[in-house]
């Protein structure tokens, strides 16, 4: 749907005409395809109007004033109806498929030294990105790692309080009770 908003009361002084010669114009150098879709004419600030679209060719145009309000809800509603017919005439779309990455998860497992170590690339990536010398950031890794699962995978793992968890090049002491 295309409206076009013709200014009755142009500082310019160009009429209506002159406005939609001009913006069909623009409009088709743009990108020509748009002037091939529905159009609707809107005259505005119709409040303080010095020119009519009486004077062109624009039948079943609207006028409206943002100020007073007058003729909006005419044009909402005509605009709707517009729509409706012109997403009627369109052709169903064609499917396609939506590739998504599959969500990684991680695996726990305990190392040869006695170390717990926590391997994927999500879990990985959240102890990567963080500055673990700040106390918001570590707060912020302990919840994203809990939202995952990883306490919980480590709990089910065997993991006990002061236990050495590592992910990635991170070693962190686990604690119980966090959270």
């Amino acid at each position: 749907m295309l409206v076009l908003l013709l200014d009755l009361a142009p500082v310019d002084g160009r009429t209506p005409a002159d406005q939609e010669r001009v913006l069909l114009d623009e409009l088709g150098r743009y990108r020509p395809e748009l002037l091939e879709r529905p159009r609707l004419v809107v005259g505005t600030k119709a409040d303080v109007a010095t020119m009519s679209l009486d004077d062109g060719d624009f039948d079943d145009a609207l006028t409206i004033s943002a100020v007073t309000r007058q003729g909006l809800d005419p044009l909402l509603g005509r605009l709707g109806t517009l729509i409706r017919e012109a997403r009627a005439e369109e052709p169903d779309p064609e499917p396609f498929v939506v590739l998504r990455p599959v969500e990684e998860g991680f695996v726990v497992v305990r190392d040869d030294d006695g170390t717990w170590r926590v391997s994927g690339r999500s879990a990985e990536r959240v102890v990567a990105m963080a500055d673990l010398t700040n106390l918001e950031a570590m707060e912020y890794v302990q919840y994203r790692l809990r939202k995952m699962g990883v306490d919980r995978a480590l709990a089910r793992a065997g993991v006990r309080e002061g236990d050495v968890v590592r992910i990635g090049p991170v070693e962190l002491d686990y604690l119980e009770g966090l959270g």
